[in-house]
């Protein structure tokens, strides 16, 4: 599995989850989904994921 499909992986996680945790523990989760997408907003404009740099540490995917 790649980097770049093991990021989407974590990231659809981490929305979903979040989404989850919103709705049935406290509003405050959607807090968390806004900023795991403002951060795919970043990577997208900026080309730097902060998730990549620490697969590539480490040496998890290709």
């Amino acid at each position: 599995m790649t980097r770049e499909h093991i990021i989407r992986l974590i990231a659809g996680t981490f929305v979903m989850g979040s989404l989850a945790l919103g709705w049935f523990v406290s509003p405050y989760w959607f807090l968390f989904t806004a900023f795991v997408g403002l951060n795919l907003f970043q990577s997208a404009l900026t080309k730097w994921c902060l998730m990549e740099d620490i697969l590539r540490k480490l040496q998890i995917g290709k």
